[in-house]
């Protein structure tokens, strides 16, 4: 207080502070703060949901897509061998830096990485191990939309109809191989193998060519055409390409017209043509498979796969290291590999074939036992491939005009009578390594008839087959098939000389005195004895067929109907 004139008086002061400013700041930081701890909140969850992704989810897609791949197609390749060379070395150098020791079993560094990676392996043994035959199988194991009842496997459900191509290989001489190599037979055997699946997959149009199976020194290779349902639709399909036109067409077309009207007298009009068709397809159990379109290219690529696989083997390096192996050459030359092929078109029960302890994907056909037969005749005929009459009107008629008629013969178990025809295949002069293609070399993917006229393969192939040899021989068999044997034996011994002088007049036949090149150059007569294994330079068919007609005496059978029984099995 104060004292005015001696009085007190009472007053208050009242004092004003304006804190907006800094209510403001607060406000404004706090604000700034939440948007941080937001933002810091975000990241974390993005960074965690990234590693979620990244480490579960990720790799949970990657097997569904695998899976899903499996029960669509089980003979595709999986993803990791699809990928670009590229990205593989990439990925490689990549590795490398990065290698753990947890990474060094090839599983990878984290559970779900193994888990996919024992998936993938997984899958990829099935396909190794079931082959063709057991891709059906795979694909309805592997189905997620399949009702519950068929994760359990049955293996004494029906099998599926099938039509396809068909064929053996097999190594010549392998109780001998066996019995030298012992547990190295093993390695010789791969070697082929090696070869064998990479030009089988190679030429089968559109991944159909598989090796299904190795049955000690044989293999089956199926060209898989399709079930007999997809082979009836495609029929149907054609036929509907084929006859039906469009209304607009046919109205101004008389053509077209005169096309739908005999179809019409056919029972393939346009109304009812599917339902005519496909009543008569179910009338005849077996599809006449030369109507289906593009059957000639695809029988053309299954022989191309065999011939191709006959030239790589005699270029492949590791296969041709066995040629200096001690154990197999002898006194007189190096060892060489003989393969013989048997090939036979048309259908067969596809499925499993054992029991819950132990099944196996197979084919059961009497084309299957067709073809295994062809393989075992080439022995008898003394050539590399033996394809059957089935098989042959398939192919191309370049192809065809290729193709040499050897026979014709009843095989055990059947009374029909077919001709024999093989692809004349020597290695004998040829060096193979001379024609190997270059590494980035693509011809199977285009294809067309004239690669008969030009790849070097082929044409190396049957380099000994001249036109006169031609010429003799058919002269000779047709005797044969006529009953004129006497005349028969005289043409075929004269084309088997043909053969031998071909090889001497080359240079194939080493170690042979002047005389004998004099002797060849004057067209006389050669002594066999002068020339030493001279088995290998003559024609297998000729000596078969002279052999055969000399062990009935020289004359024909009085029922002699222009075939014979093939007994050998």
């Amino acid at each position: 207080g104060m004292f005015v004139n001696s009085a007190v008086v009472d007053y208050s002061v009242t004092a004003m502070i304006n804190e907006s400013h800094t209510v403001k700041m607060m406000n404004f930081t706090s604000f700034i703060l939440q948007i941080i701890l937001l933002i810091f909140i975000l990241a974390t969850l993005s960074v965690l949901n990234g590693d979620q992704v990244k480490l579960v989810l990720r790799p949970l897609r990657r097997m569904l897509r695998i899976a899903v791949s499996y029960a669509t197609n089980p003979l595709h390749p999986t993803p990791n061998k699809q990928k670009p060379k590229a990205e593989i070395v990439s990925q490689r150098s990549k590795s490398k830096l990065e290698e753990t020791s947890d990474a060094d079993n090839g599983l990878g560094k984290f559970e779900t990485d193994q888990l996919v990676n024992a998936f993938t392996k997984i899958t990829n043994l099935m396909q190794q191990c079931w082959g063709v035959a057991g891709a059906d199988i795979i694909s309805t194991s592997l189905d997620l939309d399949a009702p519950k009842k068929a994760i359990l496997f049955d293996p004494l459900t029906s099998g599926k109809c099938v039509y396809a191509i068909f064929a053996f290989a097999a190594i010549a001489d392998f109780k001998q191989l066996s019995r030298k190599l012992g547990q190295d037979i093993m390695i010789l055997i791969n070697n082929v193998a090696n070869v064998l699946h990479e030009e089988i997959y190679r030429w089968g149009f559109g991944e159909s060519g598989q090796v299904n199976r190795n049955l000690g020194s044989s293999f089956l290779m199926v060209f898989r055409i399709g079930s007999q349902d997809d082979v009836q639709q495609r029929l149907l399909e054609a036929t509907e390409v084929i006859f039906k036109c469009s209304k607009s067409y046919s109205s101004n077309n008389s053509r077209c017209r005169r096309l739908q009207s005999s179809s019409a007298s056919t029972g393939l009009d346009t109304a009812t043509g599917e339902d005519s068709a496909s009543s008569s397809m179910k009338k005849n159990s077996e599809i006449n498979l030369a109507s289906l379109p593009g059957i000639s290219m695809f029988t053309d690529r299954s022989l191309i796969g065999m011939l191709k696989t006959f030239s790589g083997l005699h270029r492949d390096k590791d296969v041709m290291k066995w040629k200096n192996d001690t154990r197999l050459s002898d006194c007189t030359r190096p060892y060489s590999l003989e393969i013989m092929f048997g090939l036979d078109a048309g259908w067969a029960i596809e499925g499993a074939v054992g029991s819950d302890n132990k099944i196996d994907a197979t084919y059961l056909s009497p084309h299957v036992n067709m073809a295994s037969r062809m393989m075992s005749a080439c022995e008898q005929y003394g050539v590399t491939l033996l394809v059957s009459e089935a098989y042959a009107m398939l192919l191309s008629d370049t192809a065809q005009s290729k193709l040499r008629h050897i026979d014709t013969v009843t095989v055990k178990g059947s009374t029909i009578e077919q001709r024999l025809f093989t692809y004349d295949a020597r290695h004998l002069g040829v060096n193979f390594f001379l024609l190997e293609r270059s590494g980035d070399q693509v011809e199977h993917e285009y294809y067309a008839p004239g690669i008969w006229n030009s790849d070097l393969d082929l044409l190396a192939c049957r380099q000994h087959i001249t036109p006169e040899f031609e010429v003799k021989f058919q002269s000779g068999l047709q005797h044969y098939l006529d009953g004129n044997w006497p005349a028969a034996v005289q043409l075929l011994e004269e084309a088997n000389e043909l053969m031998m002088r071909f090889y001497i007049q080359e240079g194939f036949v080493e170690g042979l005195a002047q005389e004998l090149y004099d002797r060849v150059a004057n067209v006389e007569e050669i002594d066999l004895s002068q020339i030493l294994d001279a088995q290998q330079y003559m024609d297998g068919p000729c000596q078969c067929l002279v052999a055969y007609m000399e062990s009935c005496g020289g004359m024909p059978p009085d029922d002699w109907a222009g075939f014979r029984s093939l007994t050998q099995k």
